[in-house]
Parts: C-alpha cells; sequence; structure tokens
C-alpha cells in the first residue's frame, strides 16, 4: 500500500503533463489547409509511441529491480516529453516557406514584364514554384485552369498558405487582379524586397533564441546523466526510495519540467493576425 500512492500521484502528475507536452508540441506547417470548425484529435506519431512503449517497458524493469515504483511513470514521461520540450520550434520551416514565397513571387513578377497576362503567370509559375509551398500553388494553378474567378481563387490561396505574409502577397495579387493596371511587376518586386527583410530579421531573432535553447539542453544533459550514475552507483539518492522520497521527487521533476515548459511558451514568438481569408470573415461581426 505504501507504494501505490507515490505510483498514483506520480501517475496523474506526469499523466497532466504528458497532455500539456501534446497541447503545446507545433503543429507541421508543410501543407496547411484551410482552419475549419471541428474537434481536433491529438495523433502520437509512431516514434513516440515506440518511446512510450520502450520507456514503460524500461520503467517496470527498473521497478522490479529497485522497487522505485515512480519509475513506470519518469521513464516514459522522461523519453516522450524530454525531445519536445527541448526541440526547436519550428521556426525553421516557416522561414524556408517565407523565402519559398520570396522566390515564387519573384518568378510570377519575372513572367509578367514579358508581357503576360496575369492568370497565365500564375500558371507557368508553377514550374519553378519551391517545394515547400508547391502543394498550395498546385492547387491555385488547378483552380485557374477550370474556369474559376481570379479573385475567388487567390483567396482560396490565401486560406492554403495560412500566413499573415501570404496574406500581404495575396492582397496585391488581388488589386493587381481587380484593377488590371501597369505597373503590377514592380510592386511584386517591392513586396518580394519586403518579404527577404522579414525573412532576415526573421533570422537574426532565431539565432539569439537558439543560444539559450543549447545552454538548457547542455544542463539537462548532465544532470540526467549524473542523476543516472548516482542512482545506479551511491547512497545519495536512496532517500528517494522511500515513500514520501518518491513523492517529493515526483515533486521536483515537475519543477523542473514546468521551468521547461515555460522556457519553450518565452521562446515562441506570437503570431501575426491575418487579414484575408475565411477564417478572416468569420470573424466579423455581421
Amino acid at each position: 500500500m505504501s507504494l501505490v500512492i507515490p505510483a498514483v500521484a506520480g501517475a496523474l502528475i506526469t499523466g497532466g503533463l504528458l497532455l500539456l507536452v501534446l497541447g503545446l508540441t507545433p503543429r507541421p506547417v508543410t501543407a496547411p489547409r484551410p482552419r475549419r470548425r471541428m474537434t481536433a484529435r491529438v495523433r502520437l506519431t509512431r516514434r513516440t509511441r515506440i518511446s512510450l512503449l520502450v520507456g514503460l517497458a524500461t520503467g517496470v524493469l527498473v521497478a522490479v529491480l529497485t522497487g522505485w515504483v515512480v519509475a513506470i511513470v519518469i521513464i516514459p514521461a522522461v523519453l516522450v516529453g524530454l525531445p519536445t520540450l527541448l526541440s526547436a520550434p519550428p521556426a525553421r520551416e516557416e522561414l524556408r516557406r517565407l523565402e519559398a514565397m520570396e522566390e515564387w513571387l519573384r518568378s510570377v513578377s519575372g513572367v509578367l514584364t514579358a508581357g503576360v497576362g496575369l492568370e497565365q503567370a500564375l500558371i507557368t509559375s508553377l514550374r519553378s514554384t519551391p517545394e515547400p509551398i508547391r502543394p498550395e500553388i498546385s492547387r491555385l494553378v488547378g483552380r485557374l485552369r477550370s474556369r474559376w474567378g481570379t479573385v475567388p481563387a487567390l483567396r482560396l490561396l490565401a486560406d492554403d498558405l495560412d500566413d499573415p505574409t501570404a496574406d500581404l502577397i495575396v492582397a496585391n495579387l488581388v488589386l493587381g487582379a481587380e484593377r488590371r493596371g501597369p505597373g503590377l511587376a514592380t510592386v511584386l518586386e517591392a513586396v518580394a524586397r519586403s518579404v527577404a527583410e522579414d525573412v532576415k530579421g526573421r533570422r537574426e531573432i532565431e539565432a539569439d533564441r537558439a543560444k539559450p535553447r543549447a545552454n538548457v539542453r547542455l544542463i539537462t544533459g548532465i544532470s540526467v546523466v549524473v542523476l543516472g550514475y548516482l542512482a545506479l552507483t551511491g547512497e545519495y539518492v536512496a532517500a528517494y526510495g522511500t515513500p514520501i522520497g518518491q513523492i517529493a521527487l515526483i515533486v521536483l521533476l515537475t519543477g523542473y519540467v514546468l521551468c521547461l515548459l515555460w522556457m519553450r511558451m518565452m521562446t515562441q514568438g506570437k503570431p501575426l493576425p491575418r487579414f484575408i481569408g475565411s477564417a478572416v470573415r468569420e470573424q466579423v461581426p455581421s
């Protein structure tokens, strides 16, 4: 009975932390979809499931050999949670998408200077579209080839890209499609330069944010190795083998994990608001 209390307490605390980690795990942005009102389901990746099973097996083995019941919940939490908490936010992928938008915009501008229409320039640009945004541009070209109106097709492109910078690009393309006046290529070239400056600034910010993240990874790695060594070779952690000691261990580890969560939240920038797309129209009061 004395071992059940720390095990239950550890399971409740660790389960809550795992749910919090899964909630903070960023979603992939390689091919975003229009925002829809539906219930999101958390799906564990194959790698996460394997880590969870290995951690449970290892925790049970450690609990049997040492009597540390809390190992059943601590080891899976470490294997699943630490990689997520110590990983970098998906800023690198976002920067790749922004660079792809800039390159695509310059391609459209270059085709427009040859004297072709906007629709034909958009269709032609698919050949040189960078891979990070190729699925979205492919859908745009498919709509144009299916005789969609240019403006509705571009607005759906903004939903597909789901990014404030993409809204700026689409807004200029929509104005060009509506006015059909000269100078659109010059405007798009200026927007591309603005996107390039934005990417440069974000890279500098991410470089500064990467330094404290690297320090935290180093400190956490050293702490895990030292604690593991002491647990296997010395009497330093013997006090944590008692029921009260195991509860104290759970509390201390929970505090450390909360500090990692706090650090991760501070290093994540707030997304800029969008101003084009179906999600924006839903927020406007009728």
